[in-house]
């Protein structure tokens, strides 16, 4: 019988009992090599189950031998929603450190890099590990973070241009209220964010305040799409690992939905509102970015959903 098969609440108290052993062996389990920071709805997820197909990158804990439904899993997000449930739980989810030999672990929460926490929370109490960083053109992104929140039944306003009208004022005081307050979430500061998650400049600098410059590497989903092997070797040289021919496989999208079109009055005022934070992130990363080049409006990004 398939785990798929099995009754909700037999699959719930498996997985309690597999968080348990892993917390109760927590002393025997190392944290991340590697973080997939973000964006959200940048290619994350792709990214992340390409990098499982490398023979040296393991998955998180428990593996899909114990829990099928598990192997899904990407991330923790520990550093952002969950950061209260402590050291122990966090390190439950990865590998027996005996177990790694040669080969590296990470997870990939794409609110990390939004997060104002994230970054000064991950630099204490993970602070060799690697981060990685894949982005997509904002517009793109921003778009397609709120189909995906409609797809859910999650966002009620039914146009883009009304979810961006609502967004300062769903996300007043949201930032103060995560910084102040132990243990606070914020379903609209994660989810309803839909223009400021592409502001990637300052968030990255938020980053970049806390990990060293060799310990980023940084890449675009339209170049990952165009090339997932020669994105995938850089990330691997990253990595310290050694080249690996992946599968076809690893261009899929994962998260895909149809894509819908963008009223042009709306994507020329996202543009005009990007346009500093992308000549600042590019000042970042000293190089210019696939959707800031001429001729190149339309491009893979627009046809993936992830």
């Amino acid at each position: 019988m398939t785990t798929s098969r099995l009754p909700q609440p037999v699959i719930a108290t498996g997985r309690a009992v597999i968080r348990g052993y892993g917390m109760l062996t927590a002393p025997l389990r190392r944290g991340p090599d590697f973080l997939l920071i973000g964006a959200k709805r940048g290619g994350s997820t792709s990214l992340y189950f390409a990098l499982l197909e490398h023979p040296q990158v393991m998955p998180l804990f428990p593996s899909a031998r114990l829990l099928p439904k598990d192997n899904h899993t990407k991330g923790v997000h520990y550093f952002d929603s969950h950061y209260s449930k402590g050291d122990v739980w966090y390190r439950s989810h990865f590998p027996a450190t005996a177990r790694r030999g040669g080969k590296v672990v990470g997870e990939g929460s794409p609110y990390y890099l939004f997060h104002p926490l994230a970054a000064e929370r991950a630099g204490r109490d993970a602070p060799e590990a690697k981060i990685l960083l894949v982005l997509r053109d904002p517009i793109e992104r921003a778009f397609s973070h709120y189909r995906e929140r409609r797809r859910q039944n999650a966002e009620e306003l039914d146009t883009f241009e009304g979810a961006l009208a609502a967004e300062d004022e769903r996300l007043g005081g949201e930032h103060e209220r995560i910084v102040t307050e132990p243990g606070y979430t914020s379903y609209a500061h994660e989810q309803q964010s839909y223009r400021a998650q592409g502001e990637y400049a300052p968030h990255l600098r938020r980053w970049m305040n806390h990990f060293a410059p060799e310990q980023f590497h940084v890449l675009a989903a339209e170049d990952f799409y165009a090339d997932p092997q020669h994105t995938c070797d850089g990330v691997a040289e990253f990595l310290g690992l050694r080249p690996a021919t992946l599968p076809p496989s690893v261009a899929k999208p994962w998260n895909a939905a149809p894509s819908s079109k963008l009223a042009e009055a709306t994507r020329q005022s996202l543009a005009t509102h990007y346009a500093p934070f992308n000549a600042e992130l590019e000042g970042l990363l000293g190089r210019q970015l696939p959707w800031t080049r001429p001729g190149l409006a339309e491009h893979v990004s627009a046809t993936r959903e992830d």
